[in-house]
Parts: C-alpha cells; structure tokens; sequence
C-alpha cells in the first residue's frame, strides 16, 4: 500500500500516518523527518539543504524531490509507505508521478483529511499551549492554513480526477477516523 496522507495542519495527518503505518506494517514517512534525518547525518543532500535552511530559506522543490526519491528508495519501503507533508504543489505532484514510476511502484492512494477552519485554528491554538510551541500563534496558523488553500488543496482535484482520492472527515475520535480511512481504502 502507497499512500499520501494529505490535509491542512491540525487535521491530525500526522497522527493518522502513524495509526495507518501499524495498521498496513508500512513506514510513514514524514518529508520534516525526511529532511531532519539528512541534516543531521550530513548526508550530501542535507548538507545541500542546510545551505538553503541556514540562510532562512526554503529549500527549492528541485532538492525536496531528490530527498523524497532518495527515501522511496530505500529497502524499508518496498512493501509499500505513507507519505506525509509531500507533494505541496502542482510541480511536486508531476516530479512524484516520474519518481514514482522510475521506482516502478504506482501510488494506490491519496486520502484527504478534511476539517473546517475553525475547528483547525482550536486545535492547533490548544497543541501551542499543550506543546509551548512558539510557531503557532493564530496569525501563523492562519497563514498557513492559506497557503494549504491556495497551493496544497487544489492538487485533490489531481487525485480525485484519477480516481484515487479518499476523502474523510478528520473531526471526531481519533481511532474512528483511522477506522473510516481503513474502511474508505478497502
């Protein structure tokens, strides 16, 4: 099973990643862990990441793709993953399709968590104050609940235009709705 677990932050992707991993005994591959792992070993590409990082900016899609390629490719895979936080946009979306079949191993799906705004500023307005995270004040929540709105959510119409988007509602119990996913996927 080749997933992409997709949604805005606070929806509980990351959660449900997890959950779904021991479910299906795949990795869930999150492209923050991703790019962590490479960092912190030094590896050529994380060297070549942290020149970006350091200078405070983004890393270029053009190296985000060799670091998804270079852990897609890795034996711990080959029975399938879940990737998380990949692809962000239209570009990212056409360099995992060619990844994807120079591998030779075609995404099954694409699930969609889905929430209403509100209820992700809460969420995420209670994990700062549980998690002292600093990032998450209701100005940068909203930023970047836009950006997931105007470059992320439209890539759905991709999947759902191939017939592989799941969508399922990311409010309620934490195990139902990796239950609704499983259902969804069968």
């Amino acid at each position: 099973m080749r997933l992409l677990i997709m949604g805005p932050q606070g929806v509980g992707k990351g959660t449900q990643a997890e959950l779904l991993s021991k479910y299906f005994n795949i990795p869930a591959i999150s492209t923050g862990d991703i790019f962590r792992y490479n960092l912190k070993n030094e590896t050529p590409l994380g060297l070549e990441a942290k020149a970006f990082i350091d200078k405070g900016l983004l890393v270029p899609d053009e190296l985000t793709n060799k670091i998804v390629k270079d852990r897609l490719a890795k034996d711990d895979v080959k029975n399938g993953w879940i990737l998380d936080g990949y692809p962000r946009n239209a570009s990212q979306v056409e360099a995992l399709d060619t990844i994807l079949e120079e591998l030779g191993t075609p995404l099954d799906h694409a699930v969609a968590l889905n929430a209403d705004r509100e209820v992700l500023m809460e969420r995420m307005k209670k994990r700062a104050e549980i998690e002292g995270r600093a990032d998450d004040t209701p100005e940068i929540i909203a930023k970047r609940l836009d950006v997931y709105a105007h470059e992320t959510e439209p890539l759905l119409a991709i999947y759902k235009k191939r017939g592989a988007l799941v969508e399922v509602d990311g409010v309620g119990e934490v195990e139902t709705i990796s239950k609704n996913i499983i259902s969804a996927l069968k």
